[in-house]
This record gives structure tokens, C-alpha cells and sequence, in this order.
């Protein structure tokens, strides 16, 4: 097959090129604001955005957040619905934000949207996208907090672990949908395989947790304490708007279509999962 990837020099990129190319299928990373290659792919992949973690959330970089995903997306479908030979799958990002903050209730792909900025963000990414579906097969992958050692958020939670002072933070009850990079690249490539798989996706593992339990078994994996916690109002402090959407709220999403339609997770339990990361 030929894939070309928009963000394919990203956390979830690169990895996702290299696992397409050492199966021996032809994968690129297309460049910031190209649609070279798409005419003629036998998949697109669209993981391209800015940061939302990486600075704290000014209007300036809401809109950048946004435009950064709309823009590319659109760019992508425009060059997909012109195209003389459309991919038989278009594999575009959102993420489990989709669904705004939960408490506790179980949510599958069918939950309807939320409406707070993260939400109005995976909405209005999905919604470019959606107008490519009568060109080829797309899959909404919704994706959650994705666990590696070399980026994404993982890193930035170790420092307080490594000196003996993790824990939860806020209330800890707040649901936190992971995934294992390793089954979030494999989860792609299987929905790209299987021709019943369409629509919204979530790429979560089936247990999702709850902060305190994930901080639990943080420490474990590192062989640290885990009783110290990062008080809410000391989080709003320091990061403003972002410390609510990201930190203090959450949802116990599951993955509802991929488990119906036979979809093997390798890391189904955070401890597994953060054991094999350490």
C-alpha cells in the first residue's frame, strides 16, 4: 500500500510510518501544508494540529489549536474529493475530548458531543472531515491519553514520581481513557484493514481508570510513592483554563467498536501496560 501521514514526524507519526514501512508498504510524512501524494494513496492519514498542552491556553492559542486542525483537514478533503484516484480509507484524528467532561457513566462512540473547548475542537476536526465520506471510508479515531516513554503526556507527569512526591491530582475520581502507543498504532492499522470499521472510533483501552487509581500504579510501575497529590486549586493557579480540560475532568470511555468487532488489545490493564513502558 501506498500512506501518506499529515503529522507523520509526530509522537504518533513517526512510529505509525515506521511500523507501515518495516511491513513493507510505501509510508511518508507529508510536509506542513501539502496535499502532494495524496492522488493516488491507498490511505491518508491526518494526525497534524498544534499542541493543545503546550502552552497555556490564551485566545491566541485556542484559535491556533483549531485552525491548526480545520485548516489541514480541510486541506486534505478538498484534495481527496478532487482526486482522480480518492484512497480507499482516510484515517482522520479527533480525540475522547470529543464527548466533554464525564463523572463515572461508561461512554461508547454513539455518546453525543460535549460542550466545552475541547469538545468544540474534536467537533469542529471531525466535521471537515465528515465531507469526505462520499469519496472513500473514513474512520474518526478518538483517541485518549496515549502512554510512551519518548513524548506525549507521560513524560511531563515523571519528575514528581522520580522524587518521591506523585499522587492524583485534584479529587483522583476523575476517569483518565488510556491506550499503550503500541496498541494505538496497532488499533490504526487493523481499522485501516477492516472494511466494517467507519465513523468514530475510540482508541482507548477497555479498562479506563481513575486518576488516583492511574497515579497508583504509576508509582508501582516506577517503584515510588504515590500519596502526595497536586491540590485543584494549586493546578488552576499555575495552568489557568487547560488545568480543568485536562487534568480535573474526564471520561470513563471505552472502546465499544473496536472490542464488537474483534479487535485484540496486547495492554487491556494500566498495570501492564505502564510495566512494559518501565
Amino acid at each position: 500500500m501506498r500512506i501518506v501521514i499529515a503529522g507523520g514526524t509526530g509522537f504518533l507519526g513517526r512510529p505509525l510510518v515506521a511500523a507501515f514501512a518495516a511491513d513493507g508498504h510505501s509510508a511518508s510524512a507529508l510536509p506542513r501544508g501539502s496535499t502532494d501524494g495524496v492522488d493516488g494513496a491507498d490511505v491518508v492519514i491526518n494526525l497534524a494540529g498544534e499542541s493543545i498542552a503546550g502552552h497555556r491556553w490564551s485566545r491566541e492559542h485556542k484559535q491556533r489549536v483549531i485552525e491548526s486542525r480545520v485548516s489541514t483537514t480541510r486541506l486534505l478533503v478538498e484534495a481527496i474529493r478532487s482526486a482522480t484516484r480518492p484512497p480507499r480509507v482516510f484515517v482522520s484524528g479527533s480525540a475522547v475530548g470529543y464527548y466533554g467532561p464525564h463523572a463515572d457513566e461508561v461512554i461508547t462512540e454513539s455518546a453525543p458531543p460535549g460542550g466545552d473547548f475541547l469538545a468544540r475542537v474534536c467537533r469542529a476536526w471531525e466535521a471537515e472531515a465528515i465531507r469526505a465520506i462520499d469519496r472513500t471510508r473514513l474512520v474518526l479515531v478518538r483517541t485518549g491519553l496515549v502512554l510512551e516513554r519518548d513524548g506525549g503526556a507521560l513524560p511531563q507527569m515523571l519528575p514528581p514520581f522520580w522524587f518521591g512526591a506523585g499522587g492524583q491530582v485534584g479529587s483522583g475520581r476523575q476517569y483518565w481513557p488510556w491506550i499503550h502507543r503500541g496498541d494505538w498504532i496497532a488499533l490504526v492499522r487493523w481499522a485501516i484493514g477492516n472494511d466494517a470499521v467507519d465513523g468514530p472510533l475510540n482508541a482507548t483501552a477497555p479498562t479506563p481508570v481513575t486518576n488516583k487509581a492511574f497515579a497508583s500504579a504509576l508509582g508501582r510501575a516506577m517503584h515510588r510513592p504515590a500519596f502526595m497529590p497536586a491540590p485543584a486549586f494549586a493546578l488552576r493557579l499555575l495552568l489557568g483554563e487547560m488545568a480543568d480540560a485536562l487534568l480535573l475532568t474526564g471520561q470513563r470511555a471505552v472502546p465499544d467498536k473496536a472490542v464488537r468487532l474483534g479487535f485484540r488489545f496486547r495492554y487491556e490493564k494500566i498495570d501492564a501496560a505502564l510495566a512494559a513502558l518501565f
